[in-house]
């Protein structure tokens, strides 16, 4: 079974009809699930969750006498979906506003609608980069920090494999958000090295040919390589 990341279930997700509650048939949320879960620790095996968030629903209202009743504490339960399954179990919540937090409304799911858009035209522009071996314009995507991770990642490894030396410097010299991206930045950089006979100088820094034995920077002596 291939693994699918957390941004491709999302996709997915977005593109299902939402289930309705059976409670009071309305459209059920999608909602992102917290890193610690919010009812036994154990987590929920899924990323995301369809929750009826109707304040009206007959089950939400009916849960906070039941609770109050059973265990003398003021909650109640919200009804849930794991995304693909036909069952409804519930999930128990301790103030009206409990779990809204994680709601993914229509403004949210646009962004996330828009964030994918673009990943899909800049790995088309690579794309085309890449057969007509322009690594300037791929070096440009790879710094631009508006272009999603994914697809910075892949301008990384066309620039290990087509760029000048001269590209060294302007990754080495910039911040890349994600440890992710910044190891795949520093395995390009190492195969710009090797393509190009070239190393850091280990006091000042700068790009100097692996065979060097004097720093034509900082002019001084280097071990070799």
């Amino acid at each position: 079974m291939a693994f699918e990341t957390k941004e491709e279930l999302l996709e997915k997700y977005i593109k299902m009809d939402k289930p309705h509650c059976p409670h009071c048939d309305q459209g059920m949320s999608l909602w992102e699930v917290p890193q610690i879960a919010v009812s036994d620790g154990l987590g929920w095996g899924t990323p995301y969750l369809f929750i009826c968030f109707n304040d009206d629903c007959p089950s939400y209202k009916k849960g906070w006498e039941n609770i109050q009743e059973t265990m003398e504490t003021q909650a109640s339960y919200r009804c849930i979906n794991e995304p693909g399954q036909s069952n409804f179990e519930y999930m128990p919540v301790y103030s009206p506003v409990g779990a809204t937090g994680g709601k993914l409304d229509d403004a949210i799911l646009i962004e996330q609608e828009a964030k994918r858009e673009l990943a899909k035209q800049t790995f088309s522009l690579l794309t085309d980069y890449y057969m007509s071996k322009d690594w300037d314009e791929i070096l440009k995507v790879l710094l631009d920090p508006k272009i999603p991770p994914k697809a910075r990642l892949k301008a990384a490894e066309m620039v290990g494999e087509l760029g000048d030396s001269e590209a060294t410097e302007h990754m080495l010299n910039h911040k890349f958000p994600t440890p992710v991206l910044r190891e795949g930045v520093k395995k390009a950089v190492e195969q710009l090295h090797e393509r190009h006979y070239t190393r850091e100088c280990p006091y000042c820094a700068e790009i100097i040919k692996k065979r060097a034995t004097l720093c034509k920077h900082c002019n001084k002596e280097v071990p070799q390589a």
